[in-house]
């Protein structure tokens, strides 16, 4: 992707299109945000994007080879194909907690009893911009086009008013056409980017000059016209903000190649080397922006080449599905040794991870060796309030169908008996109520209330 330049980043940052809302209420800014969840409980929010339609097969939802044969494929309508598979031995990982994963889970099945996977899901397209524009706001697309604010965008407006940057979108879509400015994904292509956006521009005025033209366009917007004009004030508190996150230092949090022990320790638990856009150096964004006081919310893609239609799915799916898995794994690592300040407990603790694609790959291989688009998928929560060590719903062993559940246990239920088949509205509506916001962004669906510890 191209690189931004550093004004037209802040550009979009400030004046994203779509719904450009007056700053009235805005508090001080803070380093750590005042804001709870329900009982007085801070929650942060990490969205880790798998772009191109994993393959829930050798993840996340996997079959028995053993029993799901070549030979009993017109019976099963299932092939994982795991012999054909390159740098694994095909053989399905089983966690501590009972679940089991396929061979490309990797580093993450050690931390199965932090997260849940929801699985028998149903994503009602098999179009890349309607899977995830519909995971990422909750709400089925007008033709291509998303409908309302991402969810994260609605979770930065509530409880992340008081942060620098409430809502960083790395290598990842964000709308908002209905919340207040402040809560406008600031977005970047790479962690180099955030720096350049971060830091003062070169020519620097001198500290006079500077003060002078701060007095000046103070002044401006104190007039009566700029006082009149909600745009104008939107600007306006816009440039302070601005102002104030160019000038505070945090570039310090993010610059992964600087000699000190902090960054050393980041640079060998993540195992990265440079500001760039590897899943590797944005889990450690992901990390620094949330444990650093700087987002409430955070999107970040941590695997591509995923859309593997032909024989790139035995050498491609698999290895740049784990390479996201083990990204996940350091971020929860990181995330529940780092101590949540006056809190007792880990930021992991009251950081909930959503790890997701568009849809899944057909259970059936196509005649060019590779798999082609399917309407099933499943997901992966961790951290926060999620009830780890659950698998919630199930695939069918005919052809990985949705299978309808009880919302409020996970258990398999008939839709004639109240279940339902769980969409990723399901999935953000549980992020609302859990956070005490049921009915903001109006999803029209109850939450898997199965998912959470309480």
């Amino acid at each position: 992707m191209r690189p931004t330049s550093r004004r037209s980043f802040l550009k979009g940052a400030l004046f994203a299109a779509g719904g450009i809302a007056t700053l009235s209420g805005v508090g001080p800014l803070v380093q750590l945000a005042q804001a709870q969840g329900p009982r007085g409980v801070p929650r942060y929010y990490i969205f880790a994007y798998f772009s191109g339609g994993w393959d829930i097969l050798v993840g996340l939802d996997p079959r028995d080879p053993r029993q799901f044969t070549n030979g009993n494929l017109r019976q099963t309508l299932i092939q994982p194909g795991y012999e054909m598979l390159v740098g694994t031995d095909g053989r399905l990982v089983d966690a501590r907690t009972g679940g089991r994963f396929g061979p490309y889970i990797g580093d993450l099945a050690t931390h199965a009893h932090r997260f849940a996977v929801v699985r028998g899901m149903s994503m009602e397209t098999l179009t890349h911009e309607v899977g995830r524009r519909r995971f990422i706001t909750g709400k089925p697309p007008a033709g291509t086009q998303a409908r309302g604010s991402s969810v994260l965008t609605w979770l930065a407006a509530n409880l992340g008013q008081d942060e620098p940057i409430p809502y960083v979108a790395m290598q990842t879509e964000a709308y908002n056409v209905d919340q207040p400015n402040y809560a406008t994904a600031l977005s970047a292509n790479s962690v180099a980017d955030m720096l350049r956006a971060l830091r003062p521009a070169n020519p620097q005025l001198g500290a006079l000059e500077d003060r002078q033209l701060d007095a000046f366009l103070a002044e401006v917007g104190a007039c009566p016209d700029a006082l009149n004009s909600s745009r104008w004030q939107s600007a306006e508190s816009s440039r302070l903000r601005a102002r104030d996150m160019v000038t505070r230092g945090l570039d310090r949090l993010f610059d992964f190649t600087a000699q000190t022990p902090e960054m050393e320790r980041l640079r060998g638990h993540y195992g990265m080397r440079a500001n760039d856009s590897t899943p590797e150096a944005q889990a450690a964004f992901a990390a620094q922006a949330i444990c650093g006081g700087v987002s409430r919310c955070v999107s970040i893609q941590v695997a591509g080449g995923l859309d593997t239609h032909f024989t790139d799915w035995t050498t491609n799916q698999g290895p740049n599905q784990r390479r996201g898995f083990n990204a996940l794994a350091r971020l929860i690592e990181d995330l529940s040794t780092r101590e949540h300040p006056g809190t007792n407990t880990s930021w992991l603790d009251h950081t909930t991870i959503v790890a997701f694609s568009e849809f899944s790959r057909t259970p059936l291989l196509n005649d060019r060796g590779g798999r082609d688009h399917a309407l099933t998928n499943a997901c992966l929560l961790a951290g926060g309030n999620i009830r780890g060590g659950a698998i919630i719903g199930a695939s069918s062993d005919v052809g990985l169908a949705p299978q309808a559940i009880d919302l409020e246990t996970g258990d398999l239920r008939g839709v004639a008996d109240g279940g339902e088949v769980v969409r990723p509205e399901h999935i953000l509506q549980t992020l609302l109520h859990d956070a005490g916001m049921d009915a903001a962004a109006d999803l029209r669906v109850n939450p898997v209330t199965a998912l959470l510890r309480g």
